[in-house]
């Protein structure tokens, strides 16, 4: 079985989130091993300088570093990334366990993102759309599409 680790900069706090969250852990209990750990983000002020977004970034990006499993896949969720359709996603899910890559790690950044070089060390960058989306939501978002890549993976009918 895979472990899929998402590791979040922020803390869900609204009970839509966190119920949604739970409902796809639920889900996935069958599929993987998921553990999702949320790392504080590091707060800026309203109008804050790019210095002090980078330094947010990099502070946030070691916390990150610290907390990586050993081993596996590391995939950045960015904009910048590749976009993919369902079904690659769950072939690129598969591969990584047909490699020897059962270990899974997503990686969420908290509201400006993910540092620069947490995305060069990724194994994949991938992003879920052009459009720019609430990283809380992102969250959901990704916990529905690793659910359909199980999902097609297995032939079932939920992905239509």
């Amino acid at each position: 079985m895979q472990k899929v680790s998402i590791i979040c900069v922020g803390k869900l706090k609204e009970k839509f989130y966190t119920d949604a969250v739970a409902e796809y852990t639920k889900r996935l209990s069958r599929h993987c091993k998921l553990d999702i750990l949320e790392l504080p983000e590091c707060r800026l002020g309203d109008d804050p300088a790019p210095a002090e977004i980078q330094r947010a970034l990099h502070t946030e990006a070691a916390a990150i570093r610290e907390k990586l499993p050993k081993g596996g896949a590391v995939i950045a969720m960015c904009i910048e990334g590749k976009t993919c359709s369902s079904q690659e996603l769950s072939r690129r899910i598969t591969d990584f366990g047909v490699m020897g890559k059962t270990q899974l790690t997503f990686l969420i950044g908290g509201s400006f993102g993910l540092d620069e070089t947490l995305k060069r060390e990724a194994d994949w960058r991938l992003s879920m759309s052009p459009m720019t989306f609430p990283h809380h939501l992102a969250r959901i978002m990704l916990l529905e599409q690793i659910y359909r890549a199980y999902q097609i993976a297995e032939g079932t009918r939920y992905h239509k």
